[in-house]
């Protein structure tokens, strides 16, 4: 249900806003590459079978917020920050990217191996 409600939360404010001015564009654009992180994180917990909503949505904002923060006062120290933020979250990406390939390679591999054994 909360997923529904944000989505039209988003869907509304989409409508009214639909341009981002270029000031907002970097914070946007850091906190989706950490809200990405936390998704990916997300699913390889889930995969894993290790997965609590709490740590998943404390991560998420917590990622976010402070990637923000990050880019804020780097903006303000005239120091690229933010880059440091990017390096992380783009690596723990492809980290978790790859924990979830793997896992459906093996799972289509031990199928593919079944499905032959079964026809034998």
């Amino acid at each position: 249900m909360a997923i529904i409600i944000g989505c039209i939360i988003g869907a509304i404010i989409g409508f009214f806003m639909p341009i981002i001015p270029y000031t907002y564009s970097g914070y946007l654009a850091i906190a989706i590459i950490a809200a990405l992180d936390s998704v990916f994180g997300g699913i390889t917990a889930t995969l894993n079978k290790n997965f609590d909503l709490k740590i998943f949505v404390s991560g998420f904002f917590g990622n976010a917020i402070l990637s923000i923060l990050l880019t804020y006062l780097g903006q303000r120290l005239n120091v690229d920050i933010y880059l440091a933020a990017i390096v992380v979250f783009v690596g723990r990406m492809f980290n978790n990217l790859s924990i979830i390939r793997r896992y459906y390679m093996e799972k289509f591999i031990n199928y593919r191996e079944n499905k032959v054994k079964k026809s034998q």
